[in-house]
């Protein structure tokens, strides 16, 4: 059984010949999620060379151990006599035919300064973009990197929802320097943000990771939370016993803030107010004599 997801990555690299680089099938992917999909299915951040998927990666991995891809540096579809275009919605279908029609010539470096010239923030951090911009283009990528802030801030993220492509960004974007994971058990069955990949995807990004699981909440704790009461309740009880008895690991994280200037405390829910993680955003105000700013990205 394949992902709706892993149908488009078949069926665009089938309709684009079946056998592309790895950097032209990252920027065609790029292209096609941007152009011709409402709900994405990949999302990029700004990398070595340009967009780059980790999920896409993965997935690749994924599709190679199922046969559906050879193992090889490049993307090349195992086997060419399957018709993966059967798989997808008429409209897809449609959205494709025209996408090949006016980018699937694209390959290289028209393909690369393309993608760079209409997207500039994710060049910022590539290492071939003098390579292939003029000084002009150069500028607008230099203005769409997220600027150096002198300004502290104690942030906090759920990646309830977000790809880790779309969470990295919101890290890079707020120049996020260190990331905290206040998770108990930091595992997860989507991809990308157990503790080993997460960490390892961060550095990649250039931003630290750190863990600190005495801050966290026992799962057992967390079952039958159905209403905004329920978790009012059990995040004051985590106040009263979690937070009155980790007074170290609290300014252990406050010290980590202070070396930081600009770190994000990280678990899984979206809002806030259903997260631990706002009650230990406040215990760091209270540590700080509330002169310090804290946000939810």
């Amino acid at each position: 059984m394949l992902f709706y997801r892993q149908k488009v990555l078949l069926t665009l690299l089938e309709a684009l010949g079946g056998n592309l680089l790895a950097t032209d099938f990252q920027k065609h992917l790029f292209l096609f999620t941007k152009l011709c999909e409402k709900e994405r299915s990949y999302d990029f951040v700004p990398y070595r060379f340009g967009c780059y998927s980790f999920q896409a990666v993965a997935d690749k991995q994924k599709l190679t151990e199922k046969g559906y891809l050879k193992q090889a540096s490049k993307w090349e579809i195992a086997n060419p006599d399957l018709n993966y275009m059967n798989a997808l919605n008429k409209d897809y279908k449609i959205k494709l035919s025209l996408y090949i029609g006016r980018f699937g010539r694209l390959r290289g470096k028209a393909l690369i300064k393309y993608v760079y010239e209409k997207y500039p923030y994710f060049a910022i951090n590539s290492e071939i973009a003098n390579e292939y911009m003029d000084s002009e283009h150069l500028k607008k990528v230099d203005n769409a990197r997220p600027t150096r802030r002198k300004k502290t801030m104690f942030s906090t993220i759920g990646y309830e929802g977000d790809s880790i492509e779309a969470y990295l960004n919101k890290l890079i974007e707020n120049d996020i320097r260190l990331l905290v994971d206040v998770r108990k058990n930091p595992i997860s069955r989507k991809y990308g943000f157990s503790k080993r990949t997460l960490s390892s995807l961060l550095g990649k990004m250039g931003i630290d990771y750190f863990h600190i699981p005495e801050l966290g909440i026992q799962s057992s704790d967390r079952q039958e939370l159905n209403t905004q009461s329920d978790y009012d309740k059990l995040f004051e009880k985590y106040e009263k016993t979690v937070l009155r008895d980790q007074q170290e690991s609290l300014e252990k994280l406050f010290d980590l803030f202070t070396e930081n200037r600009r770190i994000a405390i990280t678990c899984y829910e979206k809002d806030p107010r259903q997260c631990h993680r706002s009650r230990v955003a406040n215990a760091i105000e209270s540590l700080a004599k509330n002169e310090v700013v804290t946000q939810n990205i």
